[in-house]
Formats: structure tokens, C-alpha cells, sequence
């Protein structure tokens, strides 16, 4: 036991299907097989989805890691006693479920700086509900990188073949065309190499994309891939990277799917997350609702491991019992093999 990481998880927004994920995740016996769980949240919530779904299992509340036994059937959780259950609301915005979703990924970030946790993985949050709360913060990655004090960092979204990482992320598409730089570019290879091998991968080739339709077309359709991305690109190559590129992204994806990139910069959000959802995210429509939700993201450059769910918080949907789990138990298999890297 004592060999087995330990992953601090926290619980999302409480008005999400956040607490439904994390303990589907772990009524998983392989999940106690590979790591010690410890969920970070309010341990009301937990004890009222279990009630409301009618779940087999049990809540224990504690107060530091030392108090939690990591037994299956029992779900350790480190009890922040943030949430006013006669005021939460399904599906419903608000400064109260910021404000506990927001402290509850501060708290796991002070766990693993301190060395009390091996990993963070985290549920998924409302950027509206945080901001409600006063926390400035776009998403996720800016919170961690600003309480790790981290500069250089990127968000890479794992899911079978496809591996993108991300030059920019929560920013407008007219600032995120001003971020498509040589440095930014090179640092972000940099950074998906270091990801690369973090999670065991021996396919290292690395597909970049360009920004524009067709790559700019030598210019036709813009600048940026010429005079940003391909010397970017040469210059990898020159620090010895096995990179191609700029190209096209609607090629790009295609390829990487195959399995011939180990990995993909995409130049801004939208365009690599779209793809990666269509790969790994089913919707069962004879039934009505998803039949998988898979795919890890990993917040690369910081000194400490983050991995987490590559969905929202489908406010839609909470508290119906019917959100899966994939990603989250995706999202905590990914922590482990990090951890299981970063020894080696």
C-alpha cells in the first residue's frame, strides 16, 4: 500500500456532475489497485449524491491525508466544509459552488507542494462561478500556474493516438493569432516532448499545425505560418526534434489519428479541441445520453503533476445518475503513470 501513490481528486463545482464522476470513478476496484485515493471537497455533497443515486458506498470525512485509510468501499475525503446544502442548486451558477470548487483546487495544489499528495487530478469547474466568487482566474491551468509560481506551461490532452498540446487556450481567437510566435511555438514543442516521455511514449515525432487554411499558402492566406510557425519548426529540428511542419490542420488531425504524430501543437483552443472530442467523446443517441467521455488533460510545466477531465461540468445533466466516469478514471491512471515516470 504504502508503494501506491497518493491522488488528491477534487470534487468540480458541487452544482456539476463533478462528486458524481469522482465517486463512480472510484466504486472502480482497479483504481484502489494502482493509487490511494483521497477526494478534496465537501464531504456533505459526496454523502448527498451517494444518498440521491443510491450508490454502494460510504463517505468518511477527514481532516489531513494522515486520517484517510484509502479502503475500497469507503471514499476518503478531505472535508473543506464549504457548501451550504440547503442553497445548492443543480446545474445552477453560483459564487458559493465557485468558491468551493475554487478552494478545493487550492487546497490540492498545497498538498502536493508540501509533498502530502503525488499527484492532483481535478473535476471539472465553472470559469462563471469562480469569477462570481472573486477568483480572476480563466480556468484551471492559470490557477495552478499561479499558485506554482510557474511561467513556461501548456495544456496537453491526451486520448489513444491523439496527443495535442496547445500554444494558447482561453484567450479571444483575435488574441490568439497575436500569440502565434516563434518562442511560444519552440517552447511548446519543448514541452510536449517532455510530455511525451512523461507518459511512456516511444512514437516522438511531433506534427505541428499551421494557423491559417492550407498553411497560408505561402502567404496567400496569411503570414503567420511562414514567418512564426516553419522557422519555429527549423529550429526544433536544429535542437535535434523529430518535427514536421507548419501543416495544414484539417491534415494534421487526420494523421495523428492514424497514429503517425506521437503528438500535435495545435496553435489555439479551438482547433485542437475540437477533434480531440470527436475522438473521444460518444454520444448514444438511442438512449439519450453519452456512452463515453474520454480524454485526460495535463497541464505540462509545472512542479507538480495535474492531470484532469477534458469536459465541463454539464450542468445539464447533474444529478441524473447518468454522467459517465471514463475520463475521470482516465484522468487518475494518467496521474499514476506520471508518478510512476517521474520516479524512474
Amino acid at each position: 500500500m504504502s508503494l501506491k501513490p497518493i491522488i488528491g481528486i477534487t470534487m468540480g463545482d458541487p452544482a456539476s456532475i463533478g462528486p458524481e464522476i469522482a465517486v463512480r470513478a472510484l466504486l472502480e476496484e482497479k483504481i484502489y489497485n494502482i493509487c490511494r485515493p483521497l477526494i478534496v471537497g465537501d464531504a456533505g455533497v459526496f454523502q448527498y449524491i451517494i444518498d440521491h443515486l443510491q450508490l454502494d458506498v460510504s463517505i468518511r470525512p477527514v481532516q489531513n491525508v494522515a486520517e484517510a485509510k484509502f479502503e475500497r468501499g469507503v471514499i476518503d475525503v478531505l472535508d473543506l466544509h464549504n457548501v451550504d446544502l440547503q442553497n445548492l442548486e443543480w446545474g445552477k451558477i453560483s459564487a458559493m459552488a465557485g468558491n468551493a470548487s475554487f478552494e478545493a483546487v487550492k487546497t490540492v495544489i498545497d498538498l502536493a507542494l508540501n509533498g502530502e499528495v503525488d499527484a492532483t487530478v481535478t473535476g471539472p469547474i465553472n470559469k462563471k462561478s469562480i469569477n462570481e466568487a472573486g477568483h480572476h482566474f480563466a480556468g484551471h491551468t492559470e490557477i495552478y500556474a499561479h499558485y506554482t509560481g510557474t511561467n513556461k506551461y501548456a495544456m496537453l490532452l491526451v486520448e489513444d493516438n491523439m496527443k495535442v498540446i496547445h500554444v494558447s487556450t482561453h484567450v479571444s481567437l483575435r488574441q490568439a493569432c497575436d500569440l502565434v510566435k516563434k518562442e511560444r511555438i519552440l517552447e511548446v514543442v519543448h514541452l510536449l516532448h517532455d510530455g511525451l516521455l512523461q507518459l511512456g511514449e516511444s512514437n516522438l515525432k511531433i506534427g505541428v499545425a499551421g494557423l491559417n487554411p492550407h498553411a497560408g499558402d505561402s502567404g496567400l492566406f496569411g503570414t503567420e505560418d511562414e514567418q512564426e510557425i516553419e522557422p519555429a519548426v527549423q529550429e526544433a529540428r536544429i535542437q535535434g526534434f523529430d518535427v514536421e511542419g507548419p501543416v495544414p490542420a484539417d491534415t494534421l488531425f487526420s494523421k495523428a489519428a492514424t497514429g503517425h504524430f506521437g503528438g500535435i501543437v495545435a496553435m489555439y483552443h479551438d482547433q485542437g479541441h475540437i477533434p480531440f472530442k470527436l475522438s473521444g467523446f460518444k454520444w448514444n443517441a438511442q438512449k439519450g445520453q453519452m456512452e463515453s467521455v474520454k480524454g485526460v488533460n495535463i497541464t505540462m510545466g509545472l512542479p507538480i503533476i495535474r492531470t484532469s477531465v477534458d469536459h465541463g461540468t454539464a450542468f445539464e445533466i447533474a444529478g441524473k445518475g447518468v454522467a459517465s466516469p471514463d475520463a475521470m478514471i482516465l484522468a487518475i491512471e494518467s496521474a499514476v503513470q506520471l508518478c510512476q515516470n517521474k520516479k524512474n
